[in-house]
């Protein structure tokens, strides 16, 4: 997968029970009344916020490449909402083509993909928001002074580049923080950008 991260199970395991992430909230927030459409959630992980989309009333295609991801989605959400669940585990770069969506999620799962991976899966996304459909993206990226910038299976980008992918959308927000933490693999320093836009 890249040299930062290669086996997923640790991270899954350390962030057993954290809470949905704030940006997954906002665009749920955002798209008001699903009204019976689908939510696309790239990088679904350990399923948590596939399960909180399905709470909100979407239908959920949950898509993640890591080994064994249907089984972990399909246990993080309850008997009842799995008949809205759809899980596809397979890679960005195997992807074909993403469903019109009226919201895609991406919570620091795009970049974990090489830049050519990167710019076709974006073309997918773009493509599955109907021009003036209202429909809504939340997407977390990585800014250059990130501590894996300079890892070539990764992919950074800059506000500016940021703010070009959004190009033709309603930007609710955009948001860029650096901060001290942790990773799975230790120490790190955060560059992370938020987008929230509405097609």
């Amino acid at each position: 997968m890249n040299d930062v991260i290669e086996d997923w199970e640790p991270f899954y395991t350390a962030t057993a029970g954290s809470p949905v992430r704030a940006l997954c909230l906002l665009a749920i927030d955002a798209a008001g009344d699903p009204g019976g459409r689908l939510a696309v959630d790239l990088g679904a992980g350990a399923g948590r916020e596939s399960a909180a989309l399905l709470a909100a009333g979407w239908r959920v295609l949950a898509l993640d490449g890591a080994a064994g991801a249907h089984l972990r989605i399909e246990a993080s959400v309850p008997p009842a909402d799995r008949n809205r669940l759809s899980v596809a585990e397979q890679s960005f770069a195997a992807l074909d083509e993403l469903p019109e969506a009226g919201l895609v999620y991406a919570g620091y799962a795009l970049p974990f993909q090489r830049p050519e991976v990167f710019a076709r899966t974006w073309s997918l996304i773009r493509g599955a928001l109907r021009p003036g459909s209202g429909a809504i993206l939340a997407v977390n990226l990585f800014g250059p002074r990130d501590t894996w910038a300079d890892d070539p299976e990764l992919t950074t980008h800059s506000l500016e580049e940021a703010r070009a992918l959004l190009d033709g959308l309603q930007i609710l927000a955009l948001r860029e923080q650096e901060r001290e933490g942790v990773a799975v693999t230790g120490p790190k320093h955060w560059h992370e950008l938020d987008l929230l836009a509405r097609a």
